[in-house]
């Protein structure tokens, strides 16, 4: 299976070469796969920021603790999680269902209410909590999608999520950032590329009942 050996292959990586770029082609691609990702409901609350622009990369560092792999990165995918979910973007949804699936909007009325009433059960910090969880979701495509395309990554918390809103301009969008994931080409004298991956025994991991 090929995805296994590409998830052999991938590690977190610390180094990245700097004169090494991730083409449009491949770019486009690993869009493309995060927003295939699976979402609760099909909803996809959370939004992706691609930057690229070396200036605002030195400042999302500075942000992120002077980690080195905002700099050296090809980009930067900074998942944006909604911090809300408005009746109205369930709507928006259903109106982009029917469009897509050519069916009449109101035969999934009925489906639009049952999801209201699903959100509105639930409280605005458990909403928040779940639409990361969402982003999550779309980190991992992205980590698994890269990797089929030898395009290293560095999935990463360690960031100020308040300086990020505000240098991206995500609070006035309803979004807060949520996880990141430098995207490149690992450099040579990145000794983690050499360590043995560590994971416990697939007997421990999963039970058969």
């Amino acid at each position: 299976m090929q995805l296994i050996e590409s998830l052999r292959w991938r590690y977190a990586t610390k180094r990245f070469d700097e004169n090494r770029r991730v083409s449009d082609a491949d770019l486009k691609s690993l869009e493309e796969a995060v927003n295939l990702a699976a979402t609760s409901f099909g909803l996809q609350p959370f939004r992706v920021v691609v930057v690229s622009d070396p200036e605002l990369k030195e400042q999302l560092r500075t942000a992120s603790y002077n980690q080195p792999q905002l700099t050296e990165c090809s980009h930067v995918f900074v998942f944006a999680a909604m911090k809300k979910m408005p009746a109205e973007q369930i709507d928006r949804y259903m109106d982009r269902t029917a469009e897509v699936r050519g069916v009449p909007r109101d035969q999934l009325d009925d489906y639009a209410n049952y999801m209201k009433g699903s959100v509105a059960g639930k409280s605005v910090e458990s909403i928040e909590a779940w639409n990361k969880r969402q982003a999550y979701i779309g980190l991992g495509t992205l980590l698994a999608a890269a990797a089929e395309l030898r395009i290293d990554t560095c999935p990463m918390e360690g960031f100020d999520a308040g300086e990020y809103d505000r240098l991206l301009g995500l609070t006035e969008k309803g979004l807060t950032a949520t996880v990141i994931a430098p995207v490149g080409y690992r450099s040579e004298e990145d000794a983690t590329q050499h360590k043995e991956k560590v994971r416990v025994p697939l007997e421990e991991m999963f039970t058969a009942r």
